[in-house]
């Protein structure tokens, strides 16, 4: 598929649909090794004046030592068509299955790091900031810890300057 570059700033969309009702794959290695998760929780903004995206990264995930390796990082969004693959990828392990030739989409390398070709929207970040810890010390609302974390994995966070948008060319 073709995709054109769009400002950031030009996007008309709605980052609470995107994320918890659509989801996305967030991808990062390079043509040599890559791996890819879904993700379904995560922040849009403005931060350090730049235009961001915040994702959480479980400690047990293999997309993990990708995103801490790289300096780039790629969130992409689908129709909801592709929405098999979206939980294939969500629920197993590139360290334990070729999950991204079951989910049968395609690889796209861009600027060093990976998207796929089904994507309609990917957003390709810079790491700005990346590996803190959660504390779940901090936690005003206690209850978040026991229903939310229950094992324990405290979610790692990770900051990326969007510098490229890329969107499907129809």
């Amino acid at each position: 598929m073709a995709f054109r570059e769009i400002e950031a700033k030009s996007l008309l969309i709605n980052p609470f649909v995107m994320l918890d009702d659509d989801w996305a794959l967030l991808s990062a290695g390079g043509v040599g090794k890559f791996n890819t998760m879904t993700i379904s929780w995560g922040n849009m903004g403005i931060m350090w004046g730049k235009p961001i995206l915040t994702v959480v990264v479980r400690p047990q995930r293999y997309t993990k030592e990708f995103i801490d390796d790289m300096d780039l990082f790629t969130i992409s969004f689908y129709s909801n068509s592709h929405r098999k693959a979206l939980e294939l990828l969500g629920s197993k392990s590139g360290r334990d299955s070729d999950k991204i030739t079951e989910s049968a989409l395609t690889p796209l390398f861009i600027d060093d790091t990976v998207a796929f070709e089904e994507a309609e929207r990917i957003f390709l970040c810079r790491k700005l900031f990346g590996g803190q810890q959660l504390d779940a010390s901090k936690f005003v609302d206690q209850s978040l810890d026991s229903t939310m974390y229950p094992n324990k994995d405290y979610h790692y966070f990770y900051v990326g300057e969007i510098v490229k948008v890329l969107e499907a060319a129809n």
